[in-house]
Formats: C-alpha cells, sequence, structure tokens
C-alpha cells in the first residue's frame, strides 16, 4: 500500500493555520504551497503580520491548539500578539453575531489583563484558556469557510450626524458597513462617537458591553484595528433591530432625547462637582428603588446639577452591586447545564447588571460629552430595568451577607480568613463566602491577596463564559470605587466564585501538563 501523501492531503490534515505559522507566507509561497492554502474569497479581510496566527487560530483544531500556542509562545510569540490575533480571528469569523463568539471576544482584554496579575510562569493560563475557547467555538462554525467579516467599501460621501444609526435602524448591514467604514477612515473617534447613538437605542447587556470590551481590546492590539474590531457592534446592533423592539413609552429611544434636552445637557461640557460618600450611597439606593424611567430623571438632574461623571456612575456600580448581593439564585425554571438552580454565575441577573453599569462608565469616560451624559442616563436605567424585567424581588430579599453569617466569622488574621474563604468557594457555600471577605474588608487587610485567591478560581473555573469579564469588572470597579464601598465588588465577586466552583474550565488542565506549572 502507498502510504505517501498528496499536498493538498498534507494541507488538509494539518490545516493552513498550521503550515504558515510554521513556515511562514515567504517560504510557502517558495514551496508552491501558497496557492493550495483554503481560498477565503478575494474580499477576505487580511491583517498584514499578524495574518499567520489569525489563521492559525481559526484553521487549528482545538485538540491540537494548546501545543501550538506553547510552542508560539516557545519561540517567542508574547501574549500581547496572540491575544491580538485571537481577537482578530474572532471578529473576522463572527462579526458579532455568534453568542458563544461575541462572549469570548470580550473575554480576551481580560483573561490578558488577569494574566499581568499572576507570577510570570502562570500568566499564559488565563489567555490560552479563552484562546482554546475562541479556536474550539471557530470550528465549531466552520472556520474560514463561514467568515462574516470582509472588506468593505468605504461610501463615497462624509455621512451626516445619526446616518450611521439610521441605517441601523432600517437594518441595512451593507449601507451601515459602508457608513461606519468612512467613518472610521475620517476619524476612529468620531466613528466609535457616532456607534454609540446607535448602542443607546436599547439597554440589553450584549449591545452595551461588547463596544466597550472592543474599545478596550484597541490598547493591547493597537488603534489601527478600530474599525475591524466596532464593526462586531454594527452588525450586532443591526440584527438587534429584528428582536429588541420596545413599545415602552419610556424606550430609551424616546426617553433618553428627552432627558437631554429637559435637563439642557446638550451642547455643555461635563461638571466636575465632587460627591461626600453619602451623596453617593444616597444616590445609589435611589436608582435601585426606581422605576427605569425614574431612575434616568435623577441621572440627568444630578448631571445637569454638574456633579462629576465620576461620581454618579459609582452610584450606578453600587445599585448594580445590589443585584448580585440580594439574588436568590436561578429558579428551578432558569436551570441549564453549568448553571443549577441557586447559583448566580453566568448569565445571572446582577453579573449581567455588573457588566453593563461597569461598560457605561467606561463608556462614558472615553466618549464625548453629549455620549457620557447619555451613558450614565441609560446606565441608572438599565440598572432599574435590570431589577424588575426578569423577576425577583430584589427591593425584598436582603444583600449577603446577612447578621448571622458575620456572626459565625470569628478569625481576625489574614491567614486564616484567606483559608475559610477559599473553604466557602470550594463548597460552593455562597453565603458563607461573603460573608468571610465582608469581615477580612472590614479589618482593613490588604486586598491583594484576597484578589490573588478569587483570580486563581477567575482562571481554574468555565464560568459559563462570564468568569474572565466579571472578575475584570469587579477589578476596575474596585479600582474606581473610594474605599468606604469599593469592599462591597469584592464581596460579589466571592458569592459568584462560590456559585461556579466545580467546573473546571475546558483545556486548562492541557495547558498546565504543557506549561509543566
Amino acid at each position: 500500500m502507498d502510504n505517501r501523501q498528496s499536498r493538498r492531503e498534507f494541507l488538509a490534515e494539518v490545516g493552513c493555520g498550521m503550515l504558515v505559522a510554521t513556515v511562514g507566507y515567504e517560504l510557502a509561497e517558495e514551496l508552491g504551497l501558497a496557492s493550495e492554502l483554503p481560498d477565503a474569497g478575494s474580499n477576505a479581510l487580511s491583517f498584514g503580520s499578524l495574518e499567520p496566527l489569525v489563521c492559525l487560530m481559526q484553521q487549528t483544531p482545538a485538540s491540537r491548539i494548546m501545543p501550538e500556542l506553547v510552542k508560539q509562545l516557545g519561540a517567542g510569540t508574547d501574549l500581547r500578539r496572540l491575544t491580538a490575533a485571537a481577537a482578530l480571528a474572532n471578529a473576522r469569523t463572527f462579526g458579532g453575531e455568534d453568542y458563544v463568539g461575541f462572549h469570548t471576544m470580550m473575554a480576551l482584554a481580560p483573561a490578558f489583563h488577569m494574566a499581568q496579575e499572576l507570577p510570570v510562569e502562570l500568566q499564559p493560563l488565563p489567555v490560552f484558556k479563552v484562546l482554546y475557547r475562541n479556536t474550539n467555538r471557530i470550528q465549531e462554525r466552520g472556520g474560514r469557510s463561514q467568515e462574516v467579516l470582509h472588506t468593505v467599501e468605504p461610501g463615497s460621501q462624509p455621512p451626516g450626524r445619526e446616518q450611521l444609526r439610521e441605517a441601523i435602524r432600517r437594518r441595512d448591514v451593507n449601507e451601515a458597513e459602508r457608513r461606519f467604514a468612512r467613518l472610521s477612515q475620517d476619524s476612529p473617534d468620531d466613528a466609535f462617537n457616532e456607534l454609540l447613538l446607535a448602542v443607546q437605542d436599547h439597554t440589553e447587556v450584549h449591545r452595551v458591553v461588547l463596544p466597550y470590551r472592543a474599545w478596550d481590546l484597541l490598547g493591547l492590539i493597537g488603534q489601527e484595528q478600530a474599525q475591524t474590531l466596532l464593526r462586531q457592534s454594527v452588525r450586532y446592533c443591526v440584527k438587534a433591530e429584528s428582536w429588541l423592539q420596545d413599545s415602552k413609552g419610556d424606550d430609551p429611544r424616546t426617553l433618553l432625547p428627552k432627558m437631554l434636552e429637559e435637563h439642557k445637557l446638550l451642547g455643555r461640557s461635563t461638571g466636575e462637582r465632587p460627591a461626600e460618600d453619602s451623596w453617593v450611597e444616597q444616590m445609589s439606593q435611589t436608582i435601585f428603588k426606581a422605576t427605569p424611567a425614574e431612575a434616568a430623571a435623577a441621572a440627568a438632574s444630578a448631571l445637569e446639577e454638574g456633579m462629576s461623571p465620576a461620581a454618579l456612575g459609582e452610584a450606578i456600580s453600587l445599585a448594580a452591586n445590589q443585584l448580585v448581593l440580594r439574588d436568590l439564585g436561578r429558579p428551578p425554571s432558569a436551570e441549564a447545564p453549568g448553571k443549577p438552580v441557586g447559583s448566580v454565575h453566568g448569565d445571572s441577573i446582577g453579573v449581567h447588571a455588573c457588566d453593563s453599569a461597569n461598560a457605561w462608565r467606561n463608556l462614558a469616560r472615553v466618549s464625548n460629552s453629549r455620549n457620557t451624559f447619555a451613558s450614565l442616563i441609560l446606565g441608572a436605567y438599565q440598572v432599574a430595568l435590570d431589577r424588575t424585567a426578569r423577576g425577583g424581588d430584589f427591593l425584598n430579599w436582603q444583600p449577603l451577607p446577612v447578621a448571622a453569617h458575620l456572626h459565625q466569622i470569628e478569625a481576625k488574621d489574614r491567614d486564616t480568613l484567606l483559608r475559610e474563604t477559599d473553604e466557602a468557594i470550594r463548597g460552593n457555600l455562597q453565603a458563607r463566602a461573603t460573608a468571610v471577605v465582608e469581615r477580612y474588608g472590614d479589618l482593613g487587610l490588604a486586598a491583594r491577596p484576597m484578589f490573588d485567591l478569587l483570580l486563581r478560581y477567575a482562571v481554574s473555573e468555565d464560568g459559563a463564559l462570564h468568569a474572565e469579564k466579571f472578575y475584570r469588572t469587579v477589578s476596575e470597579e474596585f479600582a474606581a470605587s473610594r474605599p468606604s464601598f469599593r469592599w462591597r465588588h469584592l464581596v460579589a465577586l466571592a458569592r459568584v466564585t462560590a456559585s461556579e466552583f466545580g467546573r473546571p474550565a475546558p483545556g486548562l488542565a492541557e495547558a498546565r501538563a504543557l506549561l509543566k506549572v
């Protein structure tokens, strides 16, 4: 029997990504192999020097991706470059139109930031965890043959204000793409701010978080990729037009313009009035207890009075934090694989609310004055909506930890409290985990050891697509909050960590074995 393989059979077996990443395009051409690589079409996006790695991410079978990543790392490719390639592979494949795909994209920057908090030998783990998920989903969807994003010809004329949003509302994805391409060509900042006008048509969580996490990635992979990453939000908003229509009179499409006009926020700069702790606490309670329209009005009034956007954003995040601490967990009707009754990780009300509040707060920070006001008004609106839209008696449910849980915590030294936190997490004891962490914070102990403990599980556990993003949300909120409030965020993370423990992340054990860590 002749066991020799033809070149085409060899390419089919190893995949173009593995071949190109190994020998490079120039050598592939010299060997006469480049012409036989799978053709994604003449309008395929290409990413220059990153293209071999992008192709590697798309074409390598998930069962082989970990050894390839370790090989790349050993050859000198750093985690930033691997993350950049994964982000571009994800965008090119899914275009913001696949649930697992865009959740994976939103986890990439958080995973990279998590890596920076770890010892050097462990830094690849959170990144490799998400890269495995990325390649696995790309392969499930057919690899390069099913790419969503292709080259797009920019519009010939500069689009007028709000024309991008108009094209999205008409569900004209091609026109929306052309207009966004022209805006990006002229000014990436203007393109981003115009995109936010369309994002603000609805407060659905993924619509809100996707553009912020894409923007966050630009700090890792470069502003020149802004159009590619933010196109995902353009396409997401277009598709959402068919299933996110809201007939309520206080829908953001009508409520937001009303708030901006009534409170004289158009054409003015943001205020700088500082806030006392008591103001932040009271505003967070006002937002939490209000109807969505009332919460939006309260935020708009504060901005009209010149309150600092940072102070209002802090109040919004604290209100969202209550939805984690007060949640009774998933009811039987919401049970799903990896998300049992009583759990609060994954796409829970509280995790979604906190991620959304964090996104609005950060979008306010990086956008123009008009969008800063809009982001904070809608951030307040969304927290109040999240409290009621998915059911639950959050106003009457008590936040964890309750007094009975705190009375059980007798330890006062760092090491014992860290050990008890670890035991509570491994026992899936959500309430006890919150009590131990709150006591730890009340004692004024250093935050870093507690973060290190919770980070370990944000890396090791699957988290139902949300572990990395929520860890990063809490890290950002802790850093941006004043000392009197910041530990509430770590208490919430402890609860979510105890909920998600026991479901190891796919691919991570293999990564540990290959890296010998």
